[in-house]
């Protein structure tokens, strides 16, 4: 991937996330996924297009799109760990993923965050404009 800092790398290929890796962040550090079951992450890596950002060996950051490759993305876990923040990182995983084949005719894109609203505006991404239209179920204690 061009423009990334030195010794940062960026994977599509899902093989290499860390697993591990991603657990503790979701599970320990992110607000949407406190004490999410690892099995739960596995499964989740395993049923989406994944990103993973590398700083020489380890994994420091991740982005997923749950989608059917036809018509739907749902842009979902994107983190990048606060010592490598502020350098591009969480844009240039969402673009590798967004230029991945099997998203070029996705009409519907989704995402819902808490506090990266600024970042992804400046990607296109807009406030719903009908948000009385978008429903959703949730059971945030489902980890506990």
């Amino acid at each position: 991937m061009k423009n990334l800092p030195d010794h940062y790398s960026i994977s599509l290929t899902r093989a290499d996330m860390q697993v591990e890796a991603i657990h503790k962040y979701l599970s320990c550090d992110s607000y949407w996924a406190q004490g999410i079951p690892m099995d739960v992450v596995r499964r989740s890596i395993e049923g989406s297009l994944c990103a993973g950002v590398f700083y020489k060996d380890s994994q420091v950051g991740f982005a997923r799109y749950i989608t059917d490759a036809a018509t739907f993305a749902y842009l979902a876990d994107v983190y990048v760990l606060a010592d490598h923040g502020g350098q591009g990182l969480a844009r240039a995983m969402i673009t590798a993923l967004e230029q991945h084949d099997s998203l070029q005719d996705i009409r519907s894109w989704l995402l819902v965050t808490a506090d990266a609203q600024g970042l992804y505006r400046t990607m296109g991404w807009q406030v719903h404009p009908q948000p009385e239209r978008v429903m959703q179920r949730l059971f945030p204690d489902i980890y506990k």
